[in-house]
């Protein structure tokens, strides 16, 4: 199986509308960190996803059977991120604030799920997600923050762990390094990001698409 059939099977298909990522790392597994500690992290991240406005990072996935593939992630705020891949990957996933699309240019069709039914409006919405649905994972490192985060009501919506950093030239002196989705069925994909490019300037034309099905329709 290739690595564009991999990718188009259903349980990864899924994954990568959910923004899925990569498992924390053993050794970062610890006791649990004092409360008081725990409410200041989730605090700092919130505001560390908020500050920023824009964002452009290049990403490398991986699924659970080890087949990877990269390409750029474009983030504006309120809502908007693209993953645009390689050229051998004919796929496209974005959001324009309202909605989220995985757009399969070699069959012609158009996948869509509303934010509100992903984890990746954690990273989309963090003062909602973050807040009321994350948890801090103790990572046993000073320099390093984990947060889970799901819906106990919601199940079927999955689950995303956004992994930081702590980087004084990144806003709110956080990095998000990568982050680890899983969905209903507990299938993982794994995004890191590096070459972390803020406030760069991104129209809002990147967050549309050529829709397959009719080349004149666009995301509403």
């Amino acid at each position: 199986m290739n690595t564009l059939t991999i990718f188009k099977t259903k349980p990864f298909a899924s994954a990568i509308a959910l923004a899925v990522a990569a498992a924390i790392p053993a050794s970062f597994v610890a006791a649990p960190a004092p409360v008081e500690a725990a409410a200041g992290d989730l605090d700092r991240a919130v505001e560390a996803l908020r500050g920023i406005s824009t964002m452009k990072a290049d990403f490398v996935q991986t699924d659970r059977n080890g087949q990877s593939v990269s390409g750029v992630m474009t983030l504006k705020r309120p809502g908007k991120i693209r993953f645009e891949y390689e050229k051998s990957v004919p796929l496209l996933v974005v959001s324009n604030g309202k909605s989220m699309y995985m757009v399969d240019y070699e069959v012609n069709q158009v996948q869509r799920w509303p934010i509100k039914n992903s984890p990746l409006g954690a990273l989309l919405d963090p003062s909602r997600d973050v807040k009321q649905y994350g948890k801090l994972i103790p990572t046993g490192h000073g320099d390093v923050i984990s947060i889970e985060v799901r819906d106990p009501k919601r199940p079927e919506f999955g689950a995303i762990t956004l992994i930081f950093s702590r980087d004084a030239a990144s806003p709110g002196g956080l990095r998000l390094t990568h982050w680890v989705a899983l969905d209903s069925q507990n299938h993982r994909t794994t995004v890191r990001l590096r070459n972390h490019r803020y406030g760069v300037s991104v129209a809002d034309s990147a967050f549309t698409f050529r829709d397959p099905r009719k080349s004149s329709r666009r995301p509403g």
